[in-house]
């Protein structure tokens, strides 16, 4: 019954100032092992989510993140990288790779609401009530087997959908697919990254509001809170 770290990052003020002890550097990798890709899927963690299908995801977000690319080859794509003889322009596909790579985590985040029972077993951890107890975690039970039962019918879908498409795409393209590679490599890369700048500020303000002397700066925690859900 103990807190894990994302019943710890929700508490309100005066509850994480009676529980919550951890340094700045824990409250950080919370962040990361929720936010970051390889953390999330593979490494220990103390959240109630399936291994199992945590790591479906991270195959998923892969074939994603493929297949977004493969839509911003347009006309204009093509004949740009034939003016450019084949190279690879930075300048102009990096900005496509962070269209795609933003697309794919939006897609992804509604894809995991599917896929996660974290916030189901919380709520029922935290019920005040246990008259009922078992039928309550039947209902549970059953909820997440809906639940897991359409994550994974939507996910069959979305990769034959893929599949027909890259393969169509391939066919036809034959001299695009390394490029097709190249930006899908950088975009998973770019995911890969980027929570490790992000997560920094959020405990910026969140260990400065818990280790303020008059325990007033509950303003400060709250804002860290929100920056934290985005």
């Amino acid at each position: 019954m103990n807190y894990n770290d994302t019943e710890l990052n929700s508490l309100n003020y005066k509850d994480s100032l009676k529980f919550d002890k951890r340094s700045y550097i824990k409250y950080y990798y919370s962040l990361l092992k929720k936010n970051q890709l390889i953390l999330f899927a593979f490494f220990p963690n103390n959240d109630y989510n399936s291994q199992i299908i945590k790591i479906i995801l991270f195959l998923f977000f892969f074939a994603l993140n493929l297949m977004v690319n493969a839509l911003f080859f347009t006309d204009d794509t093509m004949h740009k990288i034939y003016i450019d003889s084949g190279s690879f322009n930075l300048n102009y596909q990096i900005p496509l790779t962070i269209y795609s790579s933003l697309i794919s985590s939006i897609i992804n985040i509604i894809i995991k609401f599917f896929a996660l029972s974290e916030k189901q077993i919380i709520s029922f951890k935290q019920m005040k009530c246990i008259k009922n107890i078992d039928y309550k975690a039947q209902e549970l039970i059953v909820e997440l087997k809906r639940k897991f039962i359409l994550f994974f019918i939507i996910i069959f879908i979305f990769l034959s959908f893929f599949g027909f498409y890259i393969s169509c795409f391939c066919g036809i393209y034959t001299n695009t697919q390394i490029h097709l590679i190249k930006d899908s490599v950088v975009g998973f890369c770019l995911s890969f990254g980027y929570p490790f700048l992000i997560c920094l500020l959020p405990g910026v303000f969140r260990i400065n509001a818990l280790k303020a002397k008059n325990k007033d700066k509950e303003y400060l925690y709250k804002f860290s809170q929100l920056i934290q859900s985005l």
